[in-house]
């Protein structure tokens, strides 16, 4: 599924430049990926859609999060530390990291592998058609091993 949303990510740059479910499924699978990952990612996506029309309607705001217990079994320690860093360095405001623990929590797994997670964060800036602060994208895309500390 995570190949599939790269993909996405990579040759559309908003939700709303993607053709319809049908024309996607079969550009998805022309491209070369399954039917079932192909179809789990669109349930997802919409699921995306759904939570982008609510947290749009919520007015941005400063909050602190709690996260319940099922919440750090579900996204794992490392993954609440990701989005607690994001939040804190400023770039990830509070209704968009609601987005990210409702889609993460969305995948099944627990925990939330981090390389998922920032998948998910990556998906959510792009469902609101933002493009990721700098810091954001690095610590997207760099791995911890090739950072280089001053």
């Amino acid at each position: 599924m995570f190949d599939v949303l790269v993909y996405l990510y990579e040759n559309y740059w908003r939700p709303d430049a993607c053709p319809d479910h049908q024309q996607l499924e079969r550009k998805l699978s022309a491209v070369g990926f399954e039917s079932d990952e192909i179809q789990e990612a669109l349930r997802w996506l919409d699921g995306l859609a759904t939570t982008a029309e609510s947290c749009a309607a919520s007015p941005g705001s400063v909050s602190m999060r709690v996260y319940t217990d099922s919440e750090r079994e579900q996204l794992g320690e490392e993954s609440i530390g990701f989005i607690t860093f994001l939040e804190s360095a400023g770039v990830l405001p509070p209704p968009l990291r609601e987005m990210v623990i409702d889609r993460a929590g969305a995948l099944g797994a627990a925990p939330v592998a981090l390389e998922d997670l920032k998948i998910v964060v990556l998906m959510v800036f792009w469902s609101v058609g933002e493009e990721p602060d700098s810091l954001v994208l690095d610590e997207l895309f760099v791995a911890p091993e090739d950072r280089v500390i001053h």
